[in-house]
């Protein structure tokens, strides 16, 4: 049996970090990148597109009504969406998996009003090589992103400090 872990045990260490690599270099190729484009339709059935919203910055958040992290920073982004919206700022918070009811009641339980778009069929989370959510992208007025950030934020000001790349 020891021999056997010998074999297999290095193996499987490096197609973890194979893996990993290339996981990791497939998000960093979309910094700096123009953000691929994509059409969804909000909570009211009305279709967005990201490329309508050029000329605005936008925070792109891909969550799940299921994600504790996901729970957990919402208040932040409802307080980035509701102090930088006045200041052209666009967030976006793009409900993978979920359907509009759970996602609306997702909303209505956590006294949230954010613009959320669903993406049930993960196709853009495909696209924008989701491996983990939260997930968020930091888009210019350009189109480009900035930054990308996989995790929950601990607090607004961890947003707003990485505002200043997309805000002018």
């Amino acid at each position: 049996m020891n021999k056997i872990l010998k074999v297999i045990l290095p193996i499987v260490l490096t197609l973890g970090l194979v893996t990993t690599s290339c996981t990791s270099e497939a998000a960093e190729a979309q910094l700096s990148k123009p953000a691929p484009d994509f059409q969804l339709q909000n909570l009211d059935g009305q279709s967005i597109s990201l490329n309508n919203l050029k000329g605005k910055p936008v925070l792109l958040n891909f969550w799940a009504s299921w994600c504790g992290p996901c729970v957990s920073e919402m208040p932040y982004l409802q307080e980035i969406n509701d102090e930088w919206s006045a200041k052209g700022l666009i967030l976006l918070a793009v409900n993978i998996g979920d359907d509009s009811s759970t996602a609306e009641e997702f909303l209505q339980n956590h006294n949230l009003s954010l613009p959320v778009l669903l993406d049930t069929e993960m196709v853009v989370a495909r696209r924008y090589n989701i491996t983990g959510i939260p997930t968020t992208f930091f888009i210019d007025k350009d189109g480009v992103i900035q930054e990308k950030i996989i995790g929950a934020f601990p607090n607004k000001t961890e947003i707003e400090n990485r505002l200043s790349k997309i805000m002018e």
